[in-house]
Formats: structure tokens, sequence, C-alpha cells
């Protein structure tokens, strides 16, 4: 994540002004600081970089500006020595042209490292040419601040011109107002037929007001009172509560009104996240580093494999580490690209593997071979596992190799020596790539996330799954002796640090995922010694890459295991998941997360708990909680203060200029916008970047976003945003209800290499069962072989018991049983846990 540029980019700022406020701001101007701004004397004393020659052309400033640059700043004209005077407000104004169109930038700056950007601006260029007018404020006074366009990163060569620049004191600064749109906020998705349909309307009324749900055809299908619920400190609104939950027919286009406002459309049908599981998924191959993306697979997303020492790129295939870390150079390349720049990151890395892992695990049959439409697509394998090898591959060959120091443990990042700028796709970086010191935290992630996938690839590849389980066991062992090696927090130039003291949530979750996968003594009591094992680990903030002790927990609750308290883990996820609930019941946005100021990615952590909430229903089945999933989910996909979707092609209002490098549309118009199914990252109550500083000053958390790409701090795209967005989704797309069953599954005899099983159904219902399938999942690469009083049929991990003529009806009351013999696979052999009879999950 992009996190550490204040040095770069700190206190830009940058706001359009319509005419009206052009005019406004001009009313009581200062002396012009611009030289020959009209350039009537020639071009002195502006400046260009030695691939441009300047010269006056029907009176305006113009060059030619050659193609094959990847950075904005290998194209430069500008001005020096203009003075600055701290707090004052300047109005920036300019006439541009382009041919053929592009977008630039235009900077008011240090004129010296750090280049401290002071206002930066992306016109959009026409051929026939624009007037563009900006304010900013000095936050120090200057007396050579430099004025410049950055005009590289051009494929092809073009021709600019520019004149009538001109920069004054004296300008009212502006204020920036979102658009909210109608004071009815509603999921503007839709809502499930039979869940929770709550919306919130802001209003001065103090009192209940009517509401109305009007269908496409504007009748009035329903009516009510709204509910009162005052101030909300997380956006200073007065706001009610309007419930419409009563109303369950399906159909498009209704709206809600109340208070004279009326919202935004959305539907109500049972399939209305069917789609968003794999378009969250599908994000992560247009991530994908080493490899090229097919156009054909993602039209619009085409691009040369980024980073696989191709020119300019000097690669990842073999990456030296930062002067002083190591002797050696390692193939780092593949993966995903962390986030909207060009770094790779073991500890963000892990998290996204693992939730993906996690979603697959869960219901291995909701993910299928050519779901996600991705080159590994036919082979066998479901895709979301495969899209997962692409990253855990990387993971691997981030460990330190035999025979060197810390061997076993893993680098904790690798990316650029320097940052980049925006716009930049992959293939035409020009950076030195940098292998960081192993952590102790990124080693961990390693061992965690190597045991999960040992178990997982086995029933695919067992040469794969052993490879990562002989990572797992030496990551763990080298963690173990190197419990204390931090990442440094200062080492944020090029990538972000994602530093941590404290990583004994990490040897709990990766001690929990080691004892699943192998059942051995050692982790195990590792596990039960930990504090987290009893402590409350169920942050108001939720969990995060920094704050693993919640997966450990998770894992030990829902993935069969033979540990002595598993009971109690299991209710303490319950416990957790209330907490939540109580948080959301009392929020009038119906947000599971509340804390006074909102953190970085805070649209990540609303889903990370709704994963805690979602767990709770697996292990109760209590409509309750999968009632506050499909609530908070609303907050998400537009019942906010802000009154949008944060989900790319998600509702009529949606985020769309997520901060990236490569999706990058709002600076060039030839790229693209991130792809469908792409979560911002949402409000942030510290604005660390210089756009959101400038414009969104004494916020109220639920205020603190704003959807331009420059605003890393509040609108980045991130590998371990998306992975809680494709779970939680997954979960909100399965149908199944809880069936009136109960199955006992028993091994009634067992020799090396083998085992025979036999399995009960029972009917605790009050109507028969007529003809039955019975559905469950092996922990890892356990066969079912022959059977008798069933057939059975096998994929991956995967059994299908289905009925024989004579046994297909199982009255109330009554049971049926059947059993086989069965292969082991390495390691533990537990009973399956969660079984699914025609389609619907056993109590």
């Amino acid at each position: 994540m992009t996190r550490c540029r204040a040095a770069l980019l700190a206190l830009l700022t940058m706001v359009a002004l319509s005419p009206a406020t052009a005019a406004h701001a001009a009313a009581d101007e200062g002396p012009e600081q611009i030289v020959n701004g009209t350039f009537d004397t020639g071009t002195a004393p502006w400046w260009g970089t030695g691939n441009v020659t300047l010269a006056v052309d029907d009176g305006r400033l113009c060059a030619d500006i050659p193609g094959g640059t990847a950075n904005p700043w290998d194209v430069i004209i500008g001005q020096n020595d203009i003075p600055l005077v701290e707090g004052e407000t300047y109005a920036y104004r300019f006439f541009a042209a382009a041919t053929p169109a592009k977008v630039g930038r235009a900077l008011i700056q240090l004129p010296v490292d750090p280049w401290t950007q002071y206002l930066s601006a992306a016109p959009e260029m026409s051929v026939s040419g624009n007037s563009y007018s900006y304010t900013f404020t000095a936050p120090a006074s200057l007396p050579n601040a430099q004025v410049v366009f950055q005009l590289g990163g051009s494929v092809e060569p073009w021709r600019f011109c520019m004149d009538d620049v001109s920069l004054k004191g004296g300008a009212e600064p502006e204020v920036y107002e979102p658009d909210t749109g109608p004071r009815v906020r509603v999921n503007m998705v839709g809502y499930l037929p039979a869940g929770p349909k709550k919306a919130t309307v802001v209003t001065a009324a103090t009192e209940a007001l009517d509401w109305e749900l009007r269908n496409a055809e504007k009748e009035t299908v329903a009516s009510g009172r709204t509910t009162p619920r005052g101030v909300d400190a997380s956006s200073g609104q007065n706001v009610h509560t309007l419930d419409f939950g009563a109303y369950r027919k399906p159909g498009e286009g209704y709206t809600l009104t109340a208070d004279g406002e009326t919202s935004r459309p959305f539907d109500i049908r049972a399939d209305i996240y069917d789609r968003l599981p794999s378009d969250a998924l599908k994000f992560y191959y247009t991530q994908r580093s080493g490899i090229e993306i097919l156009d054909s697979l993602r039209p619009g997303y085409g691009r040369p494999a980024g980073h696989v020492n191709a020119a300019p790129n000097q690669g990842d295939v073999d990456v030296p580490c930062q002067p002083g870390v190591c002797d050696y150079t390692l193939d780092v390349k593949g993966g995903w690209y962390d986030a909207g720049d060009h770094g790779k990151y073991v500890v963000n890395g892990g998290i996204s593997v693992h939730q993906l892992m996690a979603a697959y695990e869960r219901d291995r049959a909701a993910f299928t071979d050519g779901q996600l439409n991705i080159p590994e697509s036919g082979n066998g394998r479901p895709d979301i596992l495969d899209e997962a090898r692409w990253e855990q591959e990387f993971l691997l060959s981030m460990q330190v190799p035999d025979g060197k120091p810390y061997a076993g443990m893993a680098h904790h990042k690798i990316h650029d020596q320097n940052w980049t700028g925006l716009p930049l796709l992959p293939h035409l970086d020009p950076q030195l790539r940098e292998l960081h010191p192993p952590s102790t935290a990124a080693t961990l992630n390693l061992a965690a996330t190597a045991a999960q996938a040992a178990r997982l690839y086995a029933p695919y590849d067992a040469e794969f799954a052993a490879r990562n389980l002989k990572a797992a066991r030496k990551a763990w062992a080298a963690a173990r002796a190197n419990p204390e090696k931090y990442a440094d927090p200062n080492d944020g130039t090029g990538g972000g640090a994602y530093s941590d003291g404290d990583v004994s949530d990490e040897f709990y979750w990766a001690a929990a995922e080691l004892y699943i996968t192998t059942g051995e003594k050692e982790f195990r009591d590792f596990v039960l010694a930990s504090p987290h094992h009893t402590g409350d680990v169920w942050r108001e903030r939720g969990f995060d890459w920094g704050n693993t002790a919640q997966l450990g927990r998770l894992e030990l609750a829902t993935v069969p295991n033979a540990l002595p308290d598993r009971a109690r883990v299991r209710q303490s996820v319950v416990e957790g998941a209330e907490k939540y609930l109580a948080i959301q019941k009392e929020h009038p946005y119906g947000l599971p997360y509340n804390p006074p100021d909102f953190d970085w990615g805070s649209n990540n952590l609303v889903l990370n708990n709704l994963v805690v909430v979602a767990t709770a229903y697996d292990l109760t089945g209590q409509e309750k909680y999968r009632a506050a999933v499909r609530e908070g989910m609303d907050y998400i996909l537009g019942r906010n203060a802000l009154n949008q979707s944060y989900v790319t092609g998600y509702g009529e209002v949606a985020s769309k200029n997520q901060h990236s490098r490569w999706y990058a549309r709002q600076l060039d118009p030839e790229l693209p916008n991130p792809p469908i199914g792409t979560l911002a990252g949402g409000p942030n109550s510290s604005i660390q970047d210089p756009l959101a500083q400038r414009l969104l000053q004494g916020c109220k958390p639920q205020f603190c976003y704003i959807d331009h790409i420059e605003s890393w701090a509040t609108n980045e795209l991130t590998i371990n945003w998306n992975s809680p967005l494709a779970w939680v989704s997954a979960f909100l797309a399965d149908k199944s209800e809880r069936s009136d069953c109960r199955v006992g599954y028993s091994a009634h005899g067992s020799w090396p290499g083998g085992f025979t099983a036999q399995v009960v159904i029972e009917n605790t219902g009050k109507q028969a069962v007529e003809g039955w399938s019975l559905r469950w999942s092996f922990l890892s690469g356990q066969r079912a072989g022959h059977a008798w009083g069933a057939t059975l049929a096998q994929s991956g991990s995967v059994v299908t018991a289905k009925a024989l003529g004579w046994n297909g009806k199982i009255k109330p009351g009554q049971k049926v049983t059947f059993g086989f013999n069965g292969t082991n696979a390495a390691g533990p052999n537990p009973a399956p846990e969660v079984f699914h009879l025609n389609g619907a999950r056993c109590k």
C-alpha cells in the first residue's frame, strides 16, 4: 500500500473551480507571480527538459512532446523562483491544448528533493484547448517555488501548447461539498426478498416521518413510519431508520420516499449477490505480476507482463537485496501487485491468499473450474485455488535459501527502489527492484498460508502440497529461532513499510494452521499456551494484516480438528459476533464498526467484522447472524453518509477512481477504471494524503473519503480489501437454508493408509425426504472408495453420496445408514462436520 509518500506528495491540493467560484476567487487578487505568462516576449524565463524545444506559435508556448517515456516527470516545462507566502490562498489559471488529447500534470512545488507539491492538478487537455482554474493555500513561505507542467509518460509523441498562465494571491479558499444525492440512503444494488431491508433518512425532523415504497411503475406498495435515531456521531447527521423488511415481493426499480426525498433505485431479488463473488475474485487476475494480462479474458484490461526483466523493467527474475541485507538474488516474479503501486508484500499477501483459501474451505462446492475465466480455467481445479496459487507461489519464492543467514525466514517485501508516478503500467516501470530484510511477521505469514495450502491442494497436486508443508515447517522453525526480527517502520521509500512490533498473533495463527494440517503435539501445545487462545481477540476495529490472531481463532472454530477445548473456541466466535451485533444495532447506518475515528481501509474492517458474524451463523444456524451480515453489506453498497457504493460497478453511484497506476482513466483516457468488483478503501479519519488533507479537514468519519485517484489514503484498492469482499459476498450468495436433518459420521475401523466410515442421516423434520443426495468435504487428500448403501462420487475433496433405489425415502424421525472404505491422506483424518442434504445444510 502506498502509505509513506508524504515526503514526495505532502500538501498536494487540487480543486477545479466552477466559473462562479473562479470569478469569486478573482475578486480580491494580489499581484501576478508568473513572469511572461502570455508569452508576448518569447519563451524566457520558461524552461524545458533537454528532450523538448520551446517555441512561441500563434502567441502560445508550444512544444513537441516525445513518445516512449515512462514517467510524467520525464518531460517538464516550468518556471522557477515563484514566491509563496504561508497561509495565502492563490488562484492558478492557464490555457492548455494537446494534439491528440492528453492528460497532463500541473504542479506548484518545491524546486528540490523531496519536490513537495503545494498544488497538483491533472487537466484533461483537448485539441481545441481549455482554460483551467485551481486554488490552493500555501502551507509555508517559499521564495523560490516552481511552476511545472509534467508531460511525460506517453507511448506516442504529441504536441502541447499553453497560454495565459497566471498565479495570484488573495483568492477565496473553496469549500469542498460532496454530492450526496437524495437524503434517503439505501443499498443501491438491492435487498434479498427474505432478508432485512433498512434505509437511513437524513433529516432535520425529530419526530417520526411517513415513508412509502414505490415500484418501478411509481405505485405505492408499502408504507410506514420512520424511527428517529438522533445525531449519528460517525456522520454528524440527524437521521431516522426506515424499515421495510415486511415487504418481500421481488422486482426491479424500487424507490423509497420520505421527508420529500426519493432514494436512488434498487432491486429486491434473490440473486442480487450471485455475480459479486466472481467479480471480487476476478480482480486478482488483473493484479497479477509476471504474466501477460490477456485482453481476450479481460477486455479493456490487457497489458504486457510486468517485471519480467524485459526493458525498461529491471524485473523480478533476479532481484537483489537492499545494500547490506544479503549477498544473493531471488527469482520472485509472479504474485499479485499489492495495491495501486508495483510493490509485493508478504504480510499483505498472506492475509489475502488466506481469505481466498478460507472462502473455498468454507464451501468447496461453491467454487468451480471455469468460474473466473483465467488462463488456468479448464485444468480440473477450482479457479479460486488457481488464483490463490499464483500468490502462494510468490510467497514461497520469498523464503531465504538454505545456507544463508536467516535461512527459512521470508523477506518482508519486494518493490521499487523509489516511488514511481501515476500513471505507470507495470511493464513500463524502469526502477530497480529490491528485496527488503526478512521479518518474523512475514515468515509466520508464510508458515500459516503454506500450512493451509498443504491441505487444500493435496487432492489436486500432491507435490505442490508437500512443497508447501515443507516450507511451512521450515518457516515455523526459523520464526521460533528469530522471534523478534521486526520490519523497519521507517522503510517506506518506494513502498509501504508494513511494520508490526507484536507478532504473537502471527505465531498463534501459524501454529493453528500447522496444527489443523498436521495434528502434531508441538503446534497443539503452542496454540493452547498462547494468550490469544483464550483472550478477547475481537477488536471493535476489526482484524487486518497486522492483527491476525482472529484468523487462527476462526480456523480452529470452523475447520475440523481435535483441539481439546474446541467447543469453547467455537463459542468465543459467537461471543465476538454478539459484540458486533450490539454495535450494529446501535448504529443508525447499520454498521458493525463504529470507532470514534475510522481507520485506513475502514471498508475492509467492516467486512472482516462481518466475516466473524457470518461464521457465527455457520456455527449456530441462528438467523440473526445472517441477517446482520446482509444489513452490514448495505453500508458498503450505498446505505452510508455519502450515499455511494464503494464497489466499482455496483450501484448507480459507485467508486471508480481508486488509486492505481494502471487503472488510471482519470489521468489517462486510454487507460481503464478499476475492474467491476473492486473495493475502495473507504473513509479514513487520518486523511494522510495531501488531496484529502486539503479537501477533508475536520471531516466526520464517514465523510473522510473522496473518489479521486490521488487520494491514496481514502481511495486505494488492495488485495487484502477485496479478499473479505470475496468471502462475505460468497456467504451472501449462498442460498442454502438449514435442513431438518442430522448426520452422524464415524470411523468404524482404520489401518495404515485407510479407514472405514459409517454415515447416518436422520430426518428431524415433519416431511418425508423423497430421494436424497448428501455432500461433505474431507480435510485434505482423503479419498472415498468402495461404498455400500449409497453411490459415491468425489471431486477434489468434495464427496457426494446418493441414495439407492431402495433407501431413497426417509420418513420423519427415521434414519438411513451407508458406509464406505476410504484412503487416508498425510496428517490427521478428522470427521467432516458440515453436511448438505439435497443442497441444504443439515442443522
